[in-house]
């Protein structure tokens, strides 16, 4: 199967078998491109976002990666613009996981579009399925956020750190816990220096 065919089988929800020969390859691409990112970073303080570009569906401008940056695949993920992810992001795309505009991800955070079969048989024979991620526009994920498969977090939303998102969470609000739960609606400031004009 081609890139193209493996990622419509993956996308659509069903069981797929995550040790299928084809699927092992992409994921060990995507691990050999990471790596070589992250070299560059480690070493030569080089963020060459021209190595991700050939490996993501779309990168925006001014994206900012820190190592040690770690994905499954690559080509499910869209990045938008004013983008930052600190340390040890992990993002396990198998299915779209999308980042918007002015995103900020703390360290160890990690989003999973995965899930195992809940059948121990069908877990066994490496039954996978997914689901996807969607961080609309100006959302901060604190330091060690999980964001669990099927999940949209609401434009301009704060996740607490230490959350695990395993729901929606609504635009506008101040959400954290394990499982992670809305606390409260966002203040805005009357500063105008810090709020948009109308």
């Amino acid at each position: 199967m081609n890139i193209s065919e493996i990622r419509q089988m993956i996308n659509s929800g069903k069981m797929y078998d995550d040790a299928a020969k084809d699927i092992s390859a992409l994921r060990t691409q995507a691990i050999s491109t990471c790596r070589k990112y992250n070299y560059k970073v480690n070493t030569n303080d080089e963020y060459d976002m021209s190595i991700l570009k050939g490996l993501f569906a779309e990168v925006g401008e001014n994206v900012y990666i820190e190592s040690d940056f770690r994905c499954e695949f690559g080509f499910n993920i869209s990045i938008g613009n004013e983008v930052y992810i600190n340390h040890d992001m992990i993002i396990l795309d198998c299915n779209e996981v999308k980042i918007g505009n002015n995103v900020f991800i703390g360290p160890r955070a990690g989003l999973y579009a995965a899930n195992h079969a809940e059948d121990p048989f069908e877990r066994a024979e490496k039954g996978v399925y997914s689901a996807p991620i969607i961080i609309q526009d100006n959302v901060w994920l604190g330091g060690d956020v999980k964001i669990t498969q099927g999940v949209t977090i609401g434009e301009n939303s704060i996740i607490g750190a230490g959350s695990v998102v395993t729901k929606d969470i609504p635009p506008n609000t101040i959400a954290a816990g394990v499982p992670c739960k809305v606390i409260r609606p966002i203040k805005y400031s009357d500063n105008p220096w810090r709020r948009p004009n109308e």
